[in-house]
């Protein structure tokens, strides 16, 4: 069975929105073990433990579980933004990504992005498709 890892906070692959967006990107869930990690350390984790995944799929922007856990702890919502900024980004796991693959000498596993930052989503398909023409 493939593997996917699946870097988002908040959306869950399992949900059926999630699953038909997988199925209009051309992803045959029944073919893949899904593993959902939420934040930048999680992504890293895994990969180093246990390789590569045959697909990832990236969200940009990660901390608003986070950040909704401070403001329900009583921070305020402007420090909760401030710390969500500090928050590693979905971006900054691609950029480790692409450090792992020339480090390792492994190909750039299959992604795709649900990100609903247009932007953000932007960079990391620019930052793979860079690596691919270039490595």
């Amino acid at each position: 069975m493939k593997t996917l890892l699946w870097l988002d906070d908040i959306r869950d692959p399992m949900d059926a929105v999630w699953q038909a967006w997988l199925a209009q990107n051309q992803v045959d869930t029944s073919q893949y073990k899904i593993t959902w990690v939420k934040n930048y350390d999680d992504f890293t984790a895994h990969i180093k433990f246990n390789g590569m995944p045959d697909l990832i799929c990236f969200d940009h922007d990660l901390g608003e579980d986070v950040a909704q856990s401070m403001v329900a702890s009583g921070m305020s919502k402007r420090q909760a933004r401030i710390k969500k900024r500090e928050t590693m980004s979905g971006y900054d796991a691609a950029k480790w990504l692409v450090e792992y693959c020339m480090d390792n000498k492994v190909s750039l596993p299959q992604w795709r992005i649900q990100s609903a930052n247009p932007v953000g989503a932007d960079n990391i398909a620019g930052l793979f498709k860079s690596f691919l023409r270039n490595f």
